[in-house]
């Protein structure tokens, strides 16, 4: 009776050892047939979920931002519009986006394009303290119009957003008088409506 019992437990554990294999087995084939790719593009944030059926899309929430680049026929500052990833500091973001220069047209950005953002703070009294690398005044040409147009970029950018009212410049943390000498940096700035075309 021990034999027949024991003989029944040795079946019992092989049948359900060779079944759970099998189930592991197509496990691991489903999940190897199946992909996540995480689509880091600015333009068109988006994740892809593929598996061999079908193909997934979820967009992420946008926000729609002005850029003022450069018109250089006309000496002034012209608006593109972008859309980026909503995000908590969209600031940071636009003026990252800023600095990446106009998308397909005929536009110049008005900072060099070695220019990094360091720093950004947007403070509760509407004044965005935003700080720059040294490249902004090392690179900028020499002259009264692309000075004037860097800094106006940066701050009719910033202003569009309801809680920023004034932007104060720093370069490496230090606040500066001057990028070249043309403009008065000592005071905040506000939005200048006379250099857009």
């Amino acid at each position: 009776m021990k034999r027949v019992v024991l003989g029944v437990s040795m079946v019992v554990i092989f049948l359900v050892g060779v079944t759970g294999c099998n189930m592991l087995d197509k496990v691991k084939s489903d999940f190897n047939e199946s992909k996540i790719i995480v689509d880091n593009n600015i333009d068109e944030p988006m994740v892809v979920i593929e598996s061999s059926d079908e193909v997934t899309t979820v967009t992420e929430e946008t926000q729609l931002v002005t850029l003022y680049f450069m018109d250089p026929i006309n000496d002034k500052l012209m608006a593109e519009e972008r859309t980026i990833p909503k995000v908590t500091g969209i600031a940071r973001a636009t003026m990252e986006e800023l600095i990446r220069g106009p998308v397909g047209s005929e536009l110049n950005c008005a900072l060099p394009v070695t220019t990094k953002l360091l720093d950004i703070n947007v403070r509760e009294d509407g004044l965005a303290i935003v700080d720059f690398s040294e490249d902004l005044i090392n690179d900028l040409p020499v002259s009264a119009e692309a000075e004037e147009l860097a800094v106006y970029s940066i701050v009719n950018t910033l202003t569009q957003f309801p809680t920023v009212q004034e932007v104060e410049m720093r370069i490496e943390g230090r606040k500066v008088d001057t990028l070249l000498g043309y403009v008065n940096l000592d005071e905040n700035l506000k939005r200048n409506a006379s250099l857009l075309k």
